[in-house]
């Protein structure tokens, strides 16, 4: 299940000489080689060759404006796939990607995030002895130096020691829910099988207590709803205030959701990791990403749909998402450092809101910490947004249950008594 193992990393040796860049793979025959184009405007093509030990034999791979070709070294053969439409694209914000999978015998390239719906290169090999031996003796990519210098628009991102082999779920299930049938039909993604600090924050927050409606507020939700259903109340005037908070001259008040935060940020996450998320009908976020951070997002109430992107493209037309799916309650997915990292999150039920946690960390080979999270405006630019907080957990509580508890202000007998004697000297 790539992407989301904990021991992918950025390569570690990467040892740059005049003449040329050598990666090693962490396993022999099998990783993701992950890569952008510095100079895009520019680069009609690009390349890279992945050796055996000897660097007698391996493959040739090149990205073109039209497709990917890859040849074998030693005698030149094409390894074509003949679907294969598309190769570098002009596209703001776009890198690539190349999958070498010597058990299943299949190579992958494709755009964007490493995963099955961006491929745009796919070959699987006649299964036999000759085929597995000749890819599992692949074991350093070379990048080479050249006159149309390679070198310095080929710029590696990554190294995954895993190949691209199947989709990998969106929901998670854990231990006690799974069944045989659902590993044998991968709809699931077991939640031992997350990066470390995705199940850090996964066993934080999947527990049966973990609810919004507790026998101290049962009615915590329905306060959350009528708070935002009427004029004066503070979720309702909040979400008005916040009309221009992602496109300051084009106020969209629909381009809103509300942001409770439980506890401190502790140094381990983009703004305060623990963040309860509200959104009315219909309302939606930017789209964005994640600082490279790992989160799962658990739903409390109601429902929300996400559509994930390949990467954040700042092109006006943007690019289509790669995959949708919608999540009800008590539904947990996650994000790691690699997949899942640009979506859209929208409410499009027409009545009832929905209400979301979303936990953040670093991943522990993050050195960066970037604070932020970059999204898109309405001109399809890329913005920074420095993930902030609306109101404090335990204080939005009490002021949901006062709101609830005031809604009516019941009249007493002597109130009752006033309003009647008026009446009867009306006459």
């Amino acid at each position: 299940m790539t992407g989301i193992n904990n021991k992918n990393s950025y390569p570690k040796s990467l040892s740059f000489s005049k003449k040329e860049s050598k990666i090693n793979l962490i396993v022999h025959g099998q990783g993701v080689f992950i890569f952008n184009i510095k100079d895009k405007e520019i680069t009609k093509e690009c390349c890279f060759r992945i050796y055996n030990k000897a660097q007698t034999n391996g493959l040739k791979v090149k990205f073109t404006e039209n497709n990917v070709l890859v040849n074998e070294i030693h005698s030149d053969e094409p390894i074509i796939d003949t679907n294969n439409k598309q190769g570098l694209t002009n596209k703001n914000g776009a890198y690539y990607w190349f999958s070498v999978d010597s058990q299943n015998q299949r190579l992958y390239a494709g755009i964007g995030e490493a995963r099955i719906c961006t491929v745009i290169y796919k070959y699987q090999f006649v299964q036999n002895k000759q085929n597995k031996k000749f890819l599992e003796s692949l074991v350093t990519i070379y990048i080479p130096k050249t006159s149309s210098s390679y070198l310095q628009t080929l710029h590696p991102l990554k190294l995954l020691r895993d190949p691209i082999t199947e989709n990998i779920p969106l929901l998670i299930k854990d231990t006690n829910c799974l069944t045989m049938d659902n590993i044998a039909g991968s709809k699931f993604l077991p939640a031992s099988n997350l990066p470390t600090s995705s199940k850090q924050l996964y066993d934080c927050i999947s527990g049966n207590k973990f609810v919004l409606n507790t026998e101290d507020f049962p009615e915590f939700s329905k306060a959350i709803e009528y708070s935002l259903a009427t004029p004066g109340c503070w979720c309702y005037e909040k979400i008005k205030s916040k009309s221009t908070e992602f496109n300051p001259d084009k106020p969209n008040i629909l381009e809103t959701y509300l942001r409770i935060t439980l506890g401190q940020n502790n140094g381990e996450s983009p703004g305060i990791p623990y963040v309860m998320e509200i959104w009315p009908p219909q309302h939606y976020s930017p789209v964005h990403n994640h600082g490279g951070s790992a989160a799962v997002i658990r739903v409390l109430h109601g429902s929300i749909n996400v559509s994930l992107f390949p990467y954040l493209c700042s092109d006006p037309e943007g690019v289509e998402p790669c995959c949708t799916h919608d999540f009800n309650m008590d539904d947990i997915t996650w994000i790691s450092p690699t997949l899942n990292q640009v979506h859209q999150l929208r409410n499009i039920d027409t009545k009832q809101s929905c209400i979301t946690i979303q936990c953040y960390m670093y991943d522990g080979n993050n050195n960066t910490h970037y604070d932020y999270f970059d999204y898109l405006d309405n001109d399809g630019k890329i913005q920074q947004y420095e993930p902030d907080s609306d109101m404090d957990f335990i204080k939005f509580k009490e002021t949901m249950r006062e709101e609830w508890n005031t809604r009516f202000k019941p009249m007493n007998n002597t109130s009752l008594f006033s309003i009647l004697l008026k009446k009867i000297l009306c006459y």
